[in-house]
Parts: structure tokens; C-alpha cells; sequence
């Protein structure tokens, strides 16, 4: 008895099962030890939770460019790693606040859009995102295909495409077109792989780094030419333009110097 009043412990052990301080502080003890576990858990669990989330993002990635006409085959021969990241246009890094995740929310914010004049405005957007999203293809820490989203404006409205352009940031590898409203037997026939396919190793820049790429009236002339569309120069000029624009200054032109430096 001596024991049991000298030891807190068994004293409160002691005490009726009825009573309040007891059913409190078993309670408090339940909950701490509880917490205790979950948070060990948490702890050991936060690598594997890390790992596949960043898988379910990878097969994201995946499946979002696999589905566009032509770029499952292009990845498939250009072989490495797929990876995502939004681009801050106006320096051409990495954006620190915008994610993909939150991409359609940033955008939604006319403050993230800036007006173009009239004069560098060669897609006829009006106004540009000030972030876009891209996708890199490495083989090991090269990078061997960079895709790059981007629209203008054709014969019979918006034009959206993918740019896919080699590692050398020069060789256009392949491109296809995501969305159009150009007449059909055509302006529409920009979606034709048998016109698509005439861009593959066609080149964007001289030896002196001006930007050289254009669609031609009819056939193709030199290395940085593609054939025009008979009958539809509205299209392939917006298509021309479209392409000149984004890989310019006022679009990814400082995303591709950036690459050429070494920074991604």
C-alpha cells in the first residue's frame, strides 16, 4: 500500500475507472500516442508519397503530349526522360509562383497577359501569356527535344500548334497542329502529316543567329524554307508568322538562349 501511495503513477492507475480525471488524462495519453504514430508514419511514408505523385505527374505528362497527332512517334525515336515546367516568357526561366497546376488560374488574371504593338505583333494575338508551358525530352542530362506550344492567327481564325525543335535549339524535329478553322481541302490542310512532314530537320537560324524560318509560296528553296499550301497563302503565312513570332524575342527567344547557355 506504502508502494502504491508513494508511486503517482500507480495511483493514478488506482483511481476508479469512473473518474473524470482518469477518463481525461487516458484520453489525453490515447491521443498523444495516437499523433505519435501518425506523425512517425507521415515521416517514413513522405518519400514513397513524393515518388508517386512525381510518377502520376510523369504518366500525366505522358499521355497529355501522346495524344497529340504525331508527337508519340517523334518521342519514341528521340528516346529519354519527358519533363514539364512553366516558362516566365520574359526571361525565359523557370516561373517561381505558377506551376501546370495552377497555370489556368494564373493566366485567368489579365494581369499575367501583356499587350503587343503592332509592329512585333506578327501572330496577331494582340496580346501574349506572360507564362507558357513546355516540355523537355533528356537523355541524360541533355536535353534532346524541346516542345513548344504556341498559336496565331490563319486564314479563318486561331491556329494552335506544337513547335518540336531538337536539342541543338536549331532543327525543327517535327510539329503538329492542336486546333484550327482553316477551309477545308485548304487552308486545312496544315493537318495533313504529308504537309507536316516537310518540317523535320528544316533549320530556324543562320551562322550569324537571325531567325531565317518561313513557309514558302510554293516549294521549298533552302534549309530554312517549308513548301507552301497552293491556294491557301493566308494560312501558310499565318502559319510563317505564327512560328517567327514565337521563337522571338517577344516569345521564347530568351527561352532558347537560355537553353543554348546551358540553364536547363
Amino acid at each position: 500500500m506504502a508502494e502504491t501511495e508513494g508511486n503517482p503513477w500507480r495511483r493514478f492507475l488506482a483511481l476508479p475507472n469512473e473518474s473524470r480525471t482518469k477518463t481525461l488524462v487516458m484520453a489525453f495519453l490515447v491521443a498523444a500516442v495516437c499523433a505519435l504514430m501518425v506523425s512517425g508514419a507521415t515521416v517514413l511514408l513522405r518519400p514513397i508519397q513524393a515518388a508517386n505523385r512525381a510518377a502520376e505527374e510523369q504518366a500525366r505528362i505522358e499521355a497529355l503530349v501522346r495524344g497529340i497527332p504525331g508527337m508519340a512517334d517523334l518521342l519514341q525515336q528521340s528516346g529519354g526522360t519527358l519533363s514539364t515546367v512553366v516558362i516566365d516568357l520574359e526571361d525565359g526561366r523557370a516561373a517561381q509562383d505558377v506551376t501546370p497546376a495552377t497555370l489556368n488560374a494564373a493566366l485567368a488574371d489579365t494581369g499575367n497577359w501583356t499587350a503587343l504593338e503592332a509592329g512585333t505583333d506578327l501572330a496577331g494575338l494582340g496580346q501574349r501569356p506572360d507564362y507558357a508551358q513546355i516540355f523537355l525530352l533528356r537523355q541524360g542530362d541533355d536535353i534532346s527535344l524541346v516542345l513548344l506550344p504556341m498559336t496565331g492567327k490563319g486564314y479563318g481564325g486561331r491556329i494552335d500548334a506544337i513547335l518540336a525543335i531538337e536539342g541543338d535549339m536549331n532543327t525543327i524535329a517535327g510539329i503538329a497542329i492542336t486546333n484550327h478553322s482553316e477551309t477545308p481541302g485548304l487552308g486545312g490542310r496544315i493537318e495533313d502529316s504529308s504537309w507536316q512532314s516537310a518540317f523535320p530537320g528544316t533549320q530556324l537560324y543562320d551562322d550569324g543567329g537571325e531567325l531565317r524560318f518561313n513557309v514558302a509560296r510554293g516549294e521549298a528553296s533552302t534549309d530554312y524554307q517549308v513548301d507552301g499550301i497552293t491556294g491557301a497563302t493566308r494560312t501558310t503565312r499565318g502559319i510563317s508568322n505564327m512560328v517567327r513570332f514565337w521563337l522571338g524575342p517577344e516569345g521564347y527567344g530568351p527561352l532558347i538562349a537560355a537553353i543554348q547557355r546551358g540553364e536547363f
